[in-house]
């Protein structure tokens, strides 16, 4: 099947694709997945290069999963966040007593016109990203599927594998834990003018 009839497939039917030898399943899936597996596992990490090692390797460990995949059973991008997020808690753990130097911590490009604005873009982007990196993993987990990513709930507590008043509990002292963290920086970070 031609690349371009692939776009309106399912993520589902595009995997059960490739795993009947339809290579540019793969490429479709790599489009419209690549770049969600990235960002998840960049605002998870704070780090650009490991970010993209554990999306390369979610996106391997999903092409190995491909032959044996049943459909209805899990919705591939579900599984693959849960890929992601595992992949991640690993890393964060493997770090847990070396903290990330913001310095270090690429930001997005910023279209806002003038350079004060960029500067206070990328102050609030590394704020958030550092009121992240303090909040423990689950709660990091929970926050950013629920609202960087604008995944549900239940979406969330498949992922995570835990109920869906589990993950309102952690997104909630998540969001109370970072306002906590952030409050005390609305001036500086240029909130009080808006």
């Amino acid at each position: 099947m031609p690349y371009d009839a692939m776009n309106g497939e399912s993520d589902e039917a595009l995997l059960a694709a490739y795993a009947a030898g339809e290579q540019a399943a793969a490429g479709t899936l790599v489009q419209r997945l690549g770049p969600r597996a990235f960002g998840h596992a960049h605002r998870m990490l704070g780090d650009r290069a490991e970010a993209e090692d554990v999306a390369q390797e979610a996106l391997l460990r999903l092409w190995r999963a491909a032959p044996g995949w049943r459909e209805g059973e899990a919705k591939v991008s579900t599984w693959l966040y849960r890929v992601v997020s595992n992949l991640c808690i690993d890393r964060l753990r493997k770090r847990r007593g070396g903290a990330v130097d913001i310095d270090d911590i690429a930001e997005p490009a910023d279209p806002a016109p003038g350079a004060e604005a960029t500067l206070q873009g990328r102050a609030r982007v590394g704020a958030l990203q550092e009121a992240l990196n303090a909040l423990p993993a689950r709660q990091r987990q929970a926050v950013v599927l629920r609202h960087l990513e604008g995944l549900s709930n239940p979406e969330i507590a498949g992922i995570m594998d835990l109920g869906v008043r589990a993950v309102e509990s952690l997104t909630a002292r998540g969001r109370k834990a970072l306002e906590g963290l952030l409050a005390g920086r609305r001036a500086e970070l240029g909130y009080d003018d808006d």
